[in-house]
């Protein structure tokens, strides 16, 4: 008979020791030393003032209605590797990293190529705030107020060609100011990709902002791609070059463990990671042992979304 004395935690639920111990400092390092560490406490007003403030923001009818994950929460708990990959690393590690100025190099089957500063890339559009659920293939979600433009409506601006199949994005490699790339944890710089249609989707967004400020170093300043119904490892940071592709390109995870990270990582709730269930997920900010919640097929976007992957069997495409 096996007896277990000790209940069985998958270990991509557990916060780790690191995380825990620092966690105060992280909230001190943020201005927010003053808060308790209760769960759900409305944080949005204690954003700290050196995070400077974006102008002209407009509501979006694509942002969700559920509850805010916390300022502090969204600022502290991140995957960003290039930082470390520890859940607290980005925070206390991005301080030095400088996102101005930046610039962006646009290549590929367009025809409108070159490298372009941060400023050509955002002034023709208009910033919106978009509320969405976010969800990591470690069986964890948040729902974030990202503030950014239309990544359709930026790429239009070049001109794919019709042999523009898929879009690149490839982040910055700063090995002196992103302590993590001096392992070779991944093959630096960090590479995702879109089939063309997923990324000219409405719900696709080029993040420069979280909370109505200009983004934190954590989480991915100044450029970020947001594409709410896959999960997060497709959310590529600090973005250098977009390039458009007619055969399917290379990828970071799924090039180093294709088992475990598809290319395509559209939120399915009936696709296991290998190593852990994907069918529920634990919502940060209510706390350690709060309840897990079903995960929702296409994290919620299915009626928007579903259309895109018509025929394929999700399984095998996952």
């Amino acid at each position: 008979m096996l007896i277990r004395n000790k209940p069985i935690i998958n270990s991509s639920e557990i916060t780790s020791e690191s995380v825990y111990l620092n966690r105060r400092n992280l909230l001190h390092a943020a201005g927010l030393s003053g808060i308790s560490l209760l769960p759900n406490i409305a944080l949005s007003e204690d954003i700290p003032s050196r995070y400077q403030r974006l102008e002209n923001i407009s509501k979006s009818s694509f942002s969700t209605d559920a509850k805010k994950t916390s300022f502090v929460d969204v600022t502290t708990y991140n995957n960003f590797y290039e930082f470390g990959t520890g859940k607290g690393d980005p925070a206390s590690n991005s301080g030095k990293f400088k996102p101005q100025p930046w610039a962006v190099t646009i290549d590929g089957e367009a025809e409108v190529t070159g490298t372009f500063t941060y400023e050509d890339i955002l002034k023709p559009h208009t910033l919106e705030e978009r509320i969405y659920r976010m969800r990591c293939v470690e069986a964890w979600s948040m729902v974030v107020p990202w503030v950014g433009i239309s990544l359709g409506d930026l790429l239009k601006r070049f001109q794919p060609t019709s042999k523009a199949k898929y879009v690149t994005f490839e982040t910055v490699e700063r090995p002196s100011e992103m302590p993590g790339q001096k392992r070779p944890l991944l093959d630096w710089p960090y590479r995702e990709a879109l089939r063309i249609d997923e990324a000219m989707h409405p719900l696709t967004i080029l993040a420069v902002g979280v909370y109505g400020v200009e983004l934190p170093n954590q989480n991915g300043a100044p450029l970020r791609l947001i594409v709410p119904w896959k999960y997060g490892f497709k959310g590529s940071k600090s973005i250098v070059r977009i390039s458009f592709t007619e055969k399917k390109p290379y990828t970071s995870w799924n090039d180093l463990a294709p088992g475990e990270y598809g290319f395509y990582a559209n939120v399915n709730p009936e696709v296991d990671h290998p190593r852990w269930s994907q069918a529920r997920e634990r919502p940060i900010g209510g706390g350690f042992f709060s309840n897990k919640v079903p995960t929702l097929m296409f994290n919620g976007y299915a009626d928007q979304v579903a259309n895109l992957y018509t025929g394929m069997d999700l399984t095998r495409y996952y």
